[in-house]
């Protein structure tokens, strides 16, 4: 009896061995990122005809400009697996200014608006095991549109006041990416990313639409990386 308890006692021991090596070993599925993202816009729209006091005065496309800049971001990634994991990609509402160029007055700022474009993907790890980890992810994009301070300008025999302009509140689109980790000391990691999402929004003057605006940003990024 006293034999079998010991054996009992022992295997007990032996199996909690056996499955507390391999949780000490394994890393915690949470992973925290902060990066900076450099963003670069598509900058296409839809020509359209702009009202003037020396009559409709047309707008080529791909007139409307927003600038580039660098943000930053703070990303949290969870691992279903080692394989397969999900991450959210947030920061704070952006602001961005507006230039449109007018034939022969040539570029007119218009305003700004502010954005906050939360991104969702669904990323593979290629070699989640080794130093260097590759991935590749698919997602959405929700981009909120608010603050919008936009107008074309009064401008002496043209425009006898600012025309108000107005956007859409939200923009809907797909987001890909493709990046690495590199892991350079325990849960501590340098990363290097890129992102394409789609983002567009109308452009509106009294509640009519004047041109549609496809911003589709690239974002580059690069930062560092800790997992629990």
């Amino acid at each position: 009896m006293k034999t079998s308890i010991k054996f009992l006692v022992g295997a007990v021991l032996a199996a909690s061995a056996l499955t507390a090596i391999p949780a000490q070993a394994e890393e915690s599925p949470w992973v925290i990122r902060v990066r900076a993202v450099y963003l670069d816009f598509a900058q296409k729209s839809d020509a359209f005809t702009l009202p003037t006091l020396i009559g409709p005065v047309a707008i080529p496309a791909d007139a409307i400009t927003i600038n580039k800049k660098t943000i930053p971001d703070i990303d949290v990634e969870y691992f279903w697996t080692k394989e397969f994991s999900t991450e959210l990609v947030l920061t704070y509402p952006q602001t961005q200014d507006v230039t449109i160029t007018v034939p022969s007055l040539g570029p007119v700022a218009l305003g700004s608006f502010k954005h906050l474009p939360p991104t969702l993907t669904a990323k593979w790890n290629f070699m989640p095991d080794s130093a260097f980890r590759p991935y590749v992810g698919i997602g959405v994009n929700l981009t909120l549109i608010s603050s919008v301070n936009l107008a074309v300008p009064a401008v002496t025999g043209v425009v006898a006041s600012p025309i108000p302009l107005d956007l859409s509140s939200s923009s809907v689109g797909f987001a890909g990416q493709a990046g690495f980790d590199f892991k350079v000391a325990d849960h501590w990691f340098l990363n290097l990313d890129v992102k394409y999402v789609q983002l567009g929004s109308d452009v509106k003057a009294g509640g009519a639409t004047l041109t549609k605006v496809k911003l589709d940003p690239w974002l580059l990024g690069g930062g560092v990386g800790y997992r629990f």
